[in-house]
């Protein structure tokens, strides 16, 4: 795979450098060089996975080549990390060999770098159990927890110098956002009036959640709010930058969108759950086409929104034996009957909280 680097100017002379990664077999992700008055910064640094290392080692070579910046890995400062998923940290162990730069990412995330081996049995456990209450096959909850065990031995806890909160979220010319759902400790980062969003807003999908019950802070309870404290930015915001996909020119209609798409699937759940249903029966519902590695998000999904309306009184759990059976059932609340006017008031809701907590 080739393609160019794009370069994006900010207003007082910073410029910001797209470099495009395959960073597992089919997935683009990108990192983003940021230069500013002597502050070089390497916003992610792809997953470490195939071509992954040298494709950012050829967009390097491609910002002094097309872009004529006197800019080598010894010129880099930071190396800042939006989020906690492989496909965005991976490559770390190949950027620290060939730079000093000081790493940095929120605390919330650390330890998925710092104590990576650890952080990996942990949610390993408590993805077995949530997938032992979906109410998948035994065999299908072997198949899928195999997926999420793939290539994770690929990579080894590496140190980070510093978070963002004890930084007070602020790095060089640069605001840190802190936006968790996606991921606990996710980022955006704010340079004058472009920002670089990692995974929290993208172009043509809306980012994957997993219920909370996996990790604190996930969840679209989280990520509702989330979305809501970045939408107060949006009149500051001429340019947004995502981890994958195109550039956003319209975060505030874009982030609409994501919205409404949410607000659509938990009214749906709420139809479908006129009858008792597993998750595993919500997920097909969903996203019936899902195979592979992609059933696994979809279940991951559905678990996310499932948790949101159940911790919210929406739904109510039937056991489908004792605890400790394959688990339960969701039935919608009769006596609320939710519908989509009220999750739609609960989202602004979410909006007020987030303006004055912002």
């Amino acid at each position: 795979m080739t393609a160019s680097v794009e370069a994006f100017p900010g207003p007082h002379g910073a410029r910001i450098y797209r470099l495009p990664m395959e960073v597992f077999p089919g997935l683009v992700a990108f990192a983003h060089l940021v230069c500013a008055d002597g502050f070089v910064a390497l916003v992610d640094c792809g997953s470490g996975f195939g071509e992954s290392n040298a494709m950012l080692e050829a967009g390097m070579r491609a910002v002094r080549a097309e872009h004529g910046e006197r800019i080598d890995w010894p010129d880099l400062t930071h190396i800042l990390i939006t989020h906690g998923h492989i496909d965005h940290f991976g490559g770390l162990p190949f950027v620290r060999g060939k730079t000093s730069a000081r790493v940095g990412i929120h605390e919330l995330d650390m330890r998925v770098l710092t104590d990576y081996e650890e952080r990996l049995f942990g949610v390993g456990r408590r993805l077995a159990e949530f997938l032992g209450e979906s109410g998948l096959s035994g065999e299908d909850q072997h198949g899928l927890l195999e997926l999420y065990r793939l290539n994770k031995n690929l990579f080894a806890s590496v140190p980070v110098d510093f978070g963002f909160v004890a930084v007070g979220m602020n790095v060089g010319p640069m605001k840190v956002h802190h936006v968790p759902g996606h991921c606990p400790g996710h980022v955006a980062l704010q340079l004058e009036d472009i920002l670089l969003v990692g995974d929290h807003v993208l172009m043509g999908v809306s980012p994957h959640l997993a219920p909370e019950r996996l990790s604190l802070h996930t969840g679209l309870g989280h990520y509702l709010e989330s979305l809501s404290k970045i939408r107060n930015l949006a009149p500051q915001i001429r340019l947004s930058l995502g981890g994958h996909g195109p550039a956003i020119l319209d975060l505030a209609g874009r982030i609409d969108a994501i919205e409404q798409l949410h607000v659509a699937r938990l009214g749906r759940i709420l139809d479908f759950a006129s009858s008792p249903r597993t998750l595993s029966d919500v997920s097909t519902e969903l996203f019936p086409h899902a195979s592979g590695y992609h059933r696994l998000l979809a279940v991951e999904e559905a678990g996310a929104h499932v948790e949101f309306l159940a911790q919210r009184g929406y739904l109510r759990t039937e056991w489908q034996q004792p605890r400790g059976g394959p688990g339960p059932r969701y039935l919608r609340q009769d006596r609320t009957a939710p519908r989509l006017p009220e999750l739609e008031a609960w989202t602004s809701l979410a909006r007020v909280r987030s303006g004055v907590t912002a």
